[in-house]
């Protein structure tokens, strides 16, 4: 059973205040009745960025997802790299004869023969093997690599979205005290009869609005907080806190002729040019594969009666003769890997570097944007916030214009750290498109 701690609110409606009445309820949390059963509540994990991306490196699941895909590869590599390809045949045959004569008993013979078989690839297909193995496991490598960059991308992402949004909840409850010692007072005003009833009621339906805003942040935050839990991997229940500020202390070490250099040797394009190494060399593969294989064996057997066995030793060659198949399906699948392998590369180099042009442009206005709320637009807010306390208590303005230029100074703020949120997200995205790591 949980219930409402109401006394505050009770008594600011008995002295007529019904709005700052629901503001007060509106704000009180939920207290747990003790005689029923307790609620389990899970310490709050404080992280700083650094510490968030390192745990992320060790607990991340698409990461060692990946990862794992690399002993399937070292084993192809290990297939390729012995001396042959087909391992060698021996063939041991024993056998006992029964051999009649005419008026004597029967003759038993003990005969056996053993034959040694290897085939050999006579186009190169051992080298074709060998290399395409080796260039499926650093096309890997490469993958792990963009697969850590992007995974270390996502959860700066959401430690950047829970940063904002506990920055905007400080804010708001910042405001939120404003606006009620400002209801406060016009309520005084109002019962002394220097504020008309309109002024009161527009100050608490301030305060209540400010109440809700809160809410709908924290409500979000919580949201934030889980998503960013999810990535780290952390317990039930644990909501990790962010400590850091979303100023973007680093997006001064890089240009944009460096980024654009950096993105050509991009982890993903460094996949996809293995890849389209490895396509291209099993098209080689497939295409040595039509020539036939030799298979020479070589025998040695003993024939004969007892006493008088003759030692017979062989060697033979085969060769299929490839009239019919001509391993045609195979050729045409390989060829057709190479070629999507081959438009994939072309699309993401094309792709990253218009996404690096675009992403540093925006991050340009951005910073201008964040230069001029910062500089120019928020002092400009505060002094106008106390010159209009200053007026408001002189009578030359009204509760209105105050509220409106607290309202604008609460605007304010918000959009300086939307702004600072957008201008980290865009530098994350930009150093990401570039293939640079989240912290170098």
């Amino acid at each position: 059973m949980y219930k409402l701690l109401l006394p505050l609110g009770i008594a600011a409606a008995v002295a007529g205040q019904p709005v700052i009445a629901l503001a007060q309820v509106l704000a009180l949390p939920l207290v747990h009745d003790g005689a029923q059963s307790p609620v389990t509540s899970v310490q709050p994990t404080v992280l700083n960025l650094d510490q968030a991306l390192e745990l992320a490196d060790r607990v991340s699941v698409d990461i060692r997802q990946t990862a794992s895909n690399r002993d399937a590869l070292s084993g192809d590599l290990s297939d390729a790299s012995h001396l042959l390809w087909n391992n060698p045949k021996l063939n041991v045959e024993r056998v006992r004869r029964e051999v009649p004569a005419q008026g004597l008993s029967t003759t038993r013979q003990r005969e056996w023969s053993a034959t040694f078989e290897q085939t050999f690839e006579i186009a190169g297909q051992q080298g074709y093997r060998r290399r395409a193995a080796q260039a499926q496991l650093a096309a890997h490598g490469a993958t792990l690599d963009e697969t850590r960059r992007a995974v270390l991308a996502e959860v700066e992402t959401s430690f950047v979205e829970v940063l904002a949004l506990q920055e905007r909840v400080k804010t708001e409850n910042a405001s939120l005290g404003l606006i009620q010692n400002t209801a406060q007072s016009v309520e005084k005003r109002v019962v002394a009869g220097e504020d008309s009833r309109l002024d009161g009621n527009l100050a608490q339906v301030e305060a209540v609005r400010a109440l809700n805003q809160i809410g709908v942040l924290q409500e979000q935050l919580i949201e934030a907080r889980q998503r960013l839990a999810e990535l780290l991997q952390l317990p039930a229940g644990a909501l990790p806190i962010a400590d850091g500020t979303l100023d973007v202390g680093q997006a001064k070490q890089y240009t944009l002729a460096d980024l654009l250099s950096r993105a050509s040797q991009r982890p993903l394009l460094r996949a996809l040019d293995n890849k389209q190494d490895a396509a291209r060399n099993r098209l080689s593969l497939e295409r040595a594969t039509r020539y036939p294989d030799v298979t020479v064996a070589v025998s040695t057997s003993r024939e004969g009666p007892v006493g008088a066995q003759e030692r017979l030793t062989g060697l033979s060659m085969s060769i299929p003769l490839p009239f019919f198949h001509q391993n045609a399906g195979a050729i045409g699948r390989a060829s057709t890997e190479l070629k999507q392998t081959t438009i994939e590369r072309e699309t993401a180099m094309r792709d990253t570097q218009a996404a690096v042009a675009a992403l540093w442009q925006r991050m340009q206005s951005l910073t201008e944007r964040v230069k001029a709320l910062r500089s120019s637009i928020l002092p400009t807010l505060e002094q106008n916030q106390e010159l209009s306390k200053k007026s408001l208590q002189a009578g030359e303005i009204s509760i209105v214009q105050l509220l409106l230029v607290n309202r604008q100074l609460l605007d304010g703020r918000k959009d300086l750290i939307d702004a600072e949120r957008e201008l980290r997200v865009t530098d994350i995205a930009l150093r990401t498109a570039a293939g640079l790591l989240s912290r170098p």
